[in-house]
């Protein structure tokens, strides 16, 4: 039925700023803007800007800057780190570039995180919202191993509400300094 992820919007503060930092830190070109008087879906009046950028492979990264909203804030009651934008990147060496130029305009960068299928690091736009680049480092077998145990713990996670173990392998063979489960 899906055929994929049209587009993903968060709410940013100012539109501008927002283009341009996604533009520099990151590459992503400005695709099309959208402005109206009233929202489609409501045709509530609330004036809006919506912007969408490229994020590779024909994923769209959106934004709404809407003025007359309150001030931008965050659901308190959800650990920050837990919503996120993850982005891809090549491989290992175009994180580690991408670490670099991002610390070089300022950001302080959290990572390389190994997550055993990918590493990734963290940094924060000017919205406030925790951005992710992630590359892969899938092993062979991997995601096969992770695929055959995914209903079974989302299944005992359900029963127990406790910390699942069937994919434990991931930052352990880490932690051990090994590259095979």
């Amino acid at each position: 039925m899906v055929q994929g992820i049209h587009h993903v919007a968060y709410r940013c503060k100012d539109t501008r700023q927002t283009v341009d930092f996604y533009r520099e830190a990151l590459g992503m070109e400005l695709l099309l803007a959208i402005s109206e008087d009233r929202v489609p879906s409501t045709k509530e009046p609330d004036p809006y800007m919506h912007i969408f950028l490229d994020a590779g492979r024909n994923n769209v990264l959106a934004f709404f800057e809407v003025p007359h909203s309150p001030p931008m804030g965050r659901d308190e009651n959800t650990p920050s780190w837990v919503q996120h934008i993850a982005l891809e990147v090549a491989d290992v060496g175009a994180l580690e570039a991408a670490k670099g130029r991002l610390e070089a305009m300022g950001l302080d960068v959290l990572g390389p995180t190994n997550h055993g299928i990918f590493q990734s690091i963290y940094f924060h736009d000017p919205n406030g919202h925790r951005v992710e680049l992630a590359a892969n480092t899938v092993q062979a077998g991997d995601l096969e191993r992770l695929r055959e145990a995914a209903q079974g713990m989302v299944d005992e996670w359900t029963r127990t509400r406790r910390t699942v173990r069937q994919a434990s392998w991931l930052h352990e063979r880490e932690f051990a300094g090994q590259t095979d489960p």
